[in-house]
């Protein structure tokens, strides 16, 4: 079994037995995608809190979370990400929690969201944005979560990795659209994936690229397209953070 297959089946026993929390109100920061427009002078960070992944195996298990989150915070990131999925990459709604509680700055909810259940925990848990990825959702079901999470008042990254992917969630005409340089059928990461599909780009949606980022020169070949960058492993392992942060946020056009 391949490795979405295998996360998606799981993700449907955890989903089955999580008990429907009643959705406090969102976490009170700045618009993400606000912060986006006012700021495009230069790319803008998504860091992420990440574990482990399937491919890579553990990254940085033994983490302090929210030291990790307060130190990309200080250093400039406009979000913070957290890997929440327990399996597959060894993370927790308690982590989203954590660093939601510590941060004054917007907080992604990263995980395979199939239901309802998982965007009023991830509400509860502090998330401000969630994460829709259209490769694992039917279109009419990517359509009912995501104007369920902006009712609510959630923002939605909704996730595409071809251009198939890209025409559907154009439909929706969502705020932010990440393209996901990492195959999540095996989990192989090609930046080109970002470079190409930039080409379709049809709406004025606002856009992040997400995965396989490592140094400034790959930033450069993706940041005259893209707004942001979400950038994961490479921080998680990085001997200087804030160096690395400074790095990859250059300039735009």
């Amino acid at each position: 079994m391949k490795f979405l297959e295998s996360i998606l089946q799981q993700k449907r026993l955890e989903i089955a037995k999580m008990k429907d929390e009643k959705p406090s109100t969102v976490r009170k920061t700045y618009s993400f995608a606000k912060y986006l427009r006012e700021n495009s002078a230069k790319i803008q960070i998504i860091g992420e809190v990440k574990r482990a992944s399937p491919s890579l195996g553990d990254i940085n298990i033994n983490i302090d979370v929210v030291e990790q989150a307060k130190i990309y915070e200080k250093s400039g990131v406009a979000a913070i990400s957290v890997l929440t999925d327990e399996v597959f990459f060894k993370g927790n709604i308690d982590d989203l929690k954590s660093v939601a509680s510590a941060v004054k700055i917007p907080v992604l909810n990263k995980d395979f969201i199939l239901d309802k259940k998982q965007i009023h925990r991830a509400i509860n848990a502090g998330a401000s944005v969630v994460l829709l990825i259209v490769s694992v959702l039917e279109e009419k079901d990517l359509k009912s979560l995501y104007d369920y999470a902006k009712n609510l008042g959630l923002e939605v990254l909704v996730e595409v990795h071809d251009f198939a992917e890209l025409k559907i969630a154009e439909k929706i005409n969502p705020e932010i659209i990440g393209v996901n340089n990492r195959n999540l059928k095996t989990f192989s990461v090609d930046l080109q994936s970002s470079i190409d599909l930039a080409k379709k780009f049809s709406t004025n949606a606002l856009h992040i690229s997400e995965s396989g980022i490592k140094t400034a020169d790959d930033v450069q070949k993706i940041c005259d397209k893209f707004d942001g960058i979400l950038v994961g492993e490479t921080l998680m392992t990085s001997g200087d953070i804030s160096g690395k942060i400074a790095e990859l946020g250059v300039g735009r056009k």
